[in-house]
């Protein structure tokens, strides 16, 4: 009861543990709602384009069906290469294509009057735009082809799927399975990333509280030695771990990638490091700075917090404060692609130097250099601004005496005379 008493005494852990988890959760609810939200009305907007090349009786029945329920745009006698399509794509503003070829026709006549056995295709083109969970919801090829064998006959039609990636049709690359092997190993990195960044803040944060628990601080100061001189010893240490933690992330990075590839399925005719959807020597070169001056700030954001508290057990409350900047991140850009938030919550994500790290291990699998610079660039120079907060603090005399009260959270307690 005791132990107990001082746990829900202390408000730091109140707010640590109680309060900032249900801020933080229905903030990510409304995050991810807002995600499924927008990406059901852009499926309800999407335009289809279709491409006739057939000009028969068939195909224009075809077209009518897909209008019922869906919104189409047709144009006529287009041979389809990587820039024909690109461009009709960018007119029509459409991420999706079908073409219904030469021959469509008389493929369902010949199934109708002579051989049930004959099918007729379709070739459907689908953009690769991201690896968020909720990007190909809009996806309808499956649905219509489904609906028009239910209308006719069993298996009258069939869809051959291609994959546009970087402006590059990918032949026989189905859009809905390369974006879910991409999200089944994506999903790794921001849990990776937590458990990372929150295992180096402990260490940090300990190191400084272990100093003012066991009055050693008091010794250390003493020494003829400039505080500068301590404070870039404590980093230096933490920033090691931090280094060997971002080489082990990527190493690990690295043999998950093989392992993910190595398990897809032959049939599935996918290969990421063909499609160009492997991370290049500078890729994982970003990827891995990024991570390192992540990990460099939150240390020394660690080191002031935890120079406020009296002892382990106060900087490990303290330090919670920092664990929503990590987690909220983390949890929206597994689900979400940051390209389809509104404008308000892109800047709060890109303003959390945390959500870097995950931005670029997205990044870097595009060819999206520049972001995962100007995230190294801007984490960099937020890192550089509270380590010099830093500096000047254990430049005085307040990193003996600096605690952080909750006034009005914590119950004054009454001395035996008070009482008496």
């Amino acid at each position: 009861m005791k132990e107990l008493k001082e746990l829900i005494r202390d408000p730091k852990i109140l707010l640590g543990m109680i309060v900032v988890p249900l801020i933080m959760f229905p903030v990510l609810g409304g995050v991810m709602s807002y995600s499924v939200q927008s990406a059901q009305e852009r499926a309800q907007r999407a335009t289809l384009l279709v491409v006739n090349n057939d000009e028969g009786n068939w195909s224009d029945f075809l077209i009518n069906f897909l209008n019922v329920s869906a919104r189409i745009s047709v144009e006529s006698n287009i041979v389809l290469d990587n820039d024909t399509a690109m461009e009709l794509l960018a007119e029509y503003n459409s991420t999706q294509l079908l073409e219904i070829p030469m021959g469509f026709g008389e493929n369902m006549i010949e199934h109708v009057n002579v051989n049930p056995n004959v099918t007729a295709a379709v070739k459907f083109y689908g953009v690769f735009v991201g690896v968020s969970i909720f990007e190909n919801m809009g996806s309808p090829i499956d649905r219509f082809v489904y609906d028009f064998n239910r209308l006719l006959a069993p298996d009258v039609l069939k869809a051959e799927k291609s994959t546009i990636i970087k402006g590059e049709i990918i032949s026989g690359v189905d859009p809905a399975t390369l974006s879910s092997i991409l999200f089944s190993q994506t999903i790794a990195l921001p849990i990776t990333i937590m458990i990372l960044l929150t295992y180096s803040i402990q260490i940090a944060a300990t190191s400084v509280a272990m100093e003012k628990e066991e009055k050693t601080l008091e010794t250390l100061l003493t020494l003829p030695m400039d505080r500068l001189s301590i404070l870039a010893g404590k980093l230096s240490g933490s920033i090691f771990v931090a280094g060997v933690g971002a080489l082990a992330y990527m190493i690990g990075y690295n043999y998950m990638l093989g392992a993910v590839t190595s398990a897809i399925p032959a049939e599935a005719g996918i290969d990421l490091a063909a499609l160009g959807l492997v991370p290049s020597l500078l890729g994982y070169l970003l990827l891995g700075i990024s991570l390192f001056v992540a990990l460099l700030s939150a240390l020394a954001l660690a080191v002031i917090l935890s120079a406020f508290a009296e002892d382990v057990r106060g900087a490990q409350s303290l330090v919670g404060f920092i664990y929503p900047l990590i987690f909220l991140p983390s949890f929206a850009l597994m689900y979400v692609d940051i390209g389809t938030l509104p404008f308000a919550f892109k800047i709060v994500l890109y303003a959390i130097p945390f959500s870097h790290p995950t931005i670029a291990s997205r990044a870097v699998i595009m060819g999206d250099y520049l972001t995962a610079a100007f995230g190294i660039v801007y984490v960099s120079a937020f890192t550089i601004g509270v380590m010099y907060a830093a500096s000047r603090f254990f430049a005085t005399e307040k990193i003996l005496t600096a605690k952080l009260k909750f006034k009005g959270l914590r119950r004054r307690r009454k001395t035996p005379v008070e009482e008496f």
